[in-house]
């Protein structure tokens, strides 16, 4: 690459980049978004294999690839609409259509037509998930994150299969788990539940690095449980946050659950309880006064 030179004032040379040096840095992150794309089509190549845990892994490292890109292009003041939508258009084959893919393979494929539709309804909801964030991602989504994203969701879904893989040892087992896992993931990524994007932590504290360096360490301890786990924590903080935030949702739930216990007390309750019920407490409180002198 050449480099014109110029006089300062003082007579010194001075060096003047070009132009189309710029070509370089906005190359960089869509590198690192095409390394996460080719992990998707690997990870899909892996599961028609029947290789579930590499498929998963190559999920799993893709979701680190997507964090740097970003990451990069903002550093490298490199962003633009393009990276952007190559960005969401890798994302929806690694973390959307990789996933739903696996999960149909591992476990899903027993339950025929329901296994598809559910299937499809992760991938479904995946697309419009990724469609929904392009167009709010300058505004609602510019903080925190409107509905579970998708990296998270695939990923979940990839390091189950890595802990299912690593604890049963049998892709048949517990495949009711997988099914409940792809349907609820599949609505939390259209819902209006916040999920934190962690944008707001100050990464040049002391304090955020030892808690960067202490879960890196629990996670490498045993990856295949800890990144499971830690997908958990994170799915449920969101809907937790969610209902704590909403006192009416509170008031919905414990509303329900008694009217279901008063439903359930009175069904079981025989001809004996319904005529105690007549009675008045003062005399209830007579029997049982009587009884206890008895």
């Amino acid at each position: 690459m050449k480099i014109n030179r110029k006089k300062s004032v003082s007579g010194k040379k001075r060096k003047v980049p070009r132009v189309d040096m710029r070509r370089g840095i906005y190359l960089l992150p869509n590198l690192i978004t095409t390394a996460n794309l080719f992990c998707g089509f690997l990870s899909i190549i892996k599961s028609l294999q029947g290789n579930f845990v590499f498929a998963a892994w190559l999920v799993v490292g893709a979701i680190f690839l997507d964090f740097m890109d970003g990451r990069v292009a903002r550093m490298t003041g490199a962003s633009s609409d393009f990276g952007c939508e190559y960005d969401s258009l890798s994302d929806l084959v690694t973390f959307v259509i990789s996933p739903a893919i696996m999960a149909y393979l591992f476990g899903l494929n027993s339950y025929g037509k329901i296994g598809i539709a559910a299937g499809f309804l992760f991938l479904g909801c995946g697309a419009l998930r990724l469609a929904r964030f392009n167009v709010q991602s300058s505004d609602v989504e510019k903080v925190d994150f409107q509905g579970l994203p998708t990296p998270s969701a695939g990923g979940l879904i990839s390091t189950y299969i890595i802990f299912h893989m690593h604890v049963f040892g049998n892709a048949g087992k517990f495949s009711f788990i997988l099914l409940a896992l792809t349907v609820g993931l599949a609505l939390l990524m259209v819902s209006s539940v916040r999920y934190r994007s962690f944008k707001k932590i100050n990464r040049t504290s002391f304090v955020s690095m030892i808690m960067m360096v202490s879960i890196i360490f629990v996670m490498a301890m045993l990856p295949q449980i800890m990144f499971f786990a830690f997908g958990v924590v994170y799915t449920l903080t969101g809907i937790v946050e969610w209902v704590w935030k909403s006192p009416s949702k509170i008031r919905g739930i414990r509303d329900l659950w008694k009217r279901f216990y008063d439903e359930r007390h009175t069904e079981y309750m025989d001809d004996d309880d319904f005529e105690d019920l007549e009675t008045s407490p003062k005399e209830r409180l007579k029997v049982v006064n009587l009884d206890s002198d008895n």
